[in-house]
């Protein structure tokens, strides 16, 4: 019994009956298939990517005197930056203020309709879900285009607002701050409803129902038991829309005038015209500023599933 007592297990990460040699092959090549595995992505997101940002960044540093038939020059100008904020704050200022309201107007709109789909739908759940989606089946230049028929001045929308006096007789929709952020809400609403309805489908109805065993009136329920487990759904939805929106440049050319070009028009328009420097520049300060607005906003919203 002490003889066998002595006898030594087997080696630390082995089996009973397996050498340790031939675990160390069984090893190197599980890691090497998770290698493999990762590289097709890696080097999409290398070639897409991270190749276009960093072209973006040289090319916001040219010589802003250069040409397409000179060609540019790197020369570090750092000032291209300060210039092009200086001359475009405005239209970057309004492109930011749109896609607040336009992510505003998407949550109330697309929150009541996931929660109806998650709680209320029954068996018209995948028909409703359904026609969330369905415009995605339409070009996004399309659907723009059909919402400035539908405001157009003699349409039926404008002559129903002047019917009941809402509009005056030469009161209009289309060319205006309405009609364009009209046109980003309908746009962007299904990138709302469909991550609310995914958190909300989530939720175990027995908590919901625990609230009205404590007492606690629906609306209560709502703000304690409902809202707080669909943020992770909230604070994505307002994500997929505020990015989008605030770089679009479709809803502000179709729908609205020179007074409410966004800073997506001013880029397509500098870089059509050959000013790479300053439509670079403009390109790298909108992406750093929504990216400092969605690090903040997240770490304030806390949801732990996003963060």
């Amino acid at each position: 019994m002490s003889a066998l007592g002595q006898l030594p297990g087997p080696a630390a990460g082995t089996t009973a009956g397996t050498p340790p040699a031939a675990v160390e092959p069984v090893r190197k090549g599980r890691s090497l298939t998770g290698y493999l595995l990762l590289a097709p992505g890696a080097l999409w997101l290398l070639l897409f990517f991270v190749v276009p940002i960093v072209s973006l960044l040289a090319a916001s540093l040219y010589d802003p005197n250069g040409s397409i038939e000179a060609g540019f020059k790197m020369t570090w100008s750092f000032h291209n930056y300060v210039d092009a904020l200086a001359d475009y704050a405005r239209p970057f200022a309004r492109s930011l203020w749109y896609s607040l309201l336009t992510t505003a107007f998407c949550l109330l709109l697309g929150y009541p309709l996931a929660y109806a789909i998650a709680f209320k739908a029954g068996r018209w759940k995948n028909i409703m879900l359904a026609l969330v989606i369905a415009p995605f089946f339409t070009s996004f230049l399309i659907r723009t285009l059909s919402w400035k028929l539908l405001l157009s001045d003699n349409g039926f929308v404008v002559d129903f607002l002047k019917t009941v006096h809402i509009l005056g007789s030469d009161g209009r929709l289309l060319a205006t701050t309405a009609a364009v952020v009209t046109g980003l809400t309908y746009n962007f609403l299904p990138f709302m409803i469909l991550p609310l309805y995914a958190s909300l489908e989530k939720i175990d109805h027995r908590l919901i129902e625990a609230g009205g065993d404590l007492f606690a009136g629906p609306f209560t329920t709502f703000r304690t038991v409902t809202l707080p487990l669909s943020m992770p759904g909230v604070v994505a939805g307002t994500l997929l829309t505020f990015i989008p929106a605030a770089g679009d440049y479709i809803n502000a050319q179709l729908l609205g005038t020179p007074k409410q070009r966004m800073i997506g028009n001013d880029i397509q328009r500098l870089f059509a015209a050959g000013a790479y420097p300053t439509a670079a520049a403009l390109s790298v300060t909108l992406m750093a500023a929504i990216v400092v607005l969605v690090l903040f906003y997240v770490r304030r919203a806390g949801t732990e599933e996003l963060v």
